[in-house]
């Protein structure tokens, strides 16, 4: 299947005093991603906390560094479903200068869903499960 993509508008506020992306805002960014891929599939992450009672904590993430995006630059990001497991899902990002047509980062999410009320890792709804079919890499 084919990535779900978005753009994402470098402001100051991503940026050092080079105006250069701070590392760690490219993690906001692919959670950004995230959430617009949610929004595609018709959840919100407000309505799957509510509805399936759960919470979507981060596990471990990586991020690798190609080339600096900077102030004023158009990003294009994309999400690929990299791997569903029972009570775990993997994103995987890759983050395009758009002008420049340059990578400028890659890396991956590990996001596992929690029983709000006692914390620890349960299945995967299967409705979520479904619907993240979309954006499965093949």
């Amino acid at each position: 299947m084919p990535p779900f993509k978005t753009t994402y508008d470098v402001s100051w506020v991503d940026t050092d005093a080079a105006q250069v992306v701070h590392f760690s805002n490219y993690f906001r960014i692919f959670e950004k991603a995230e959430e617009e891929m949610y929004t595609q599939l018709g959840l919100s992450f407000d309505e799957i906390r509510q509805k399936y009672d759960i919470w979507l904590p981060r596990v471990e993430a990586l991020c690798k560094f190609k080339a600096p995006a900077k102030y004023g630059d158009t990003l294009e990001v994309s999400l690929t479903v990299e791997e569903v497991k029972d009570k775990a899902v993997r994103y995987g990002f890759t983050i395009f200068n758009k002008k420049s047509e340059r990578l400028i980062a890659e890396g991956y999410v590990v996001v596992v869903v929690a029983d709000k009320k006692f914390g620890h890792a349960i299945n995967i709804p299967k409705e979520l499960v479904q619907r993240l079919e979309t954006y499965k890499k093949s």
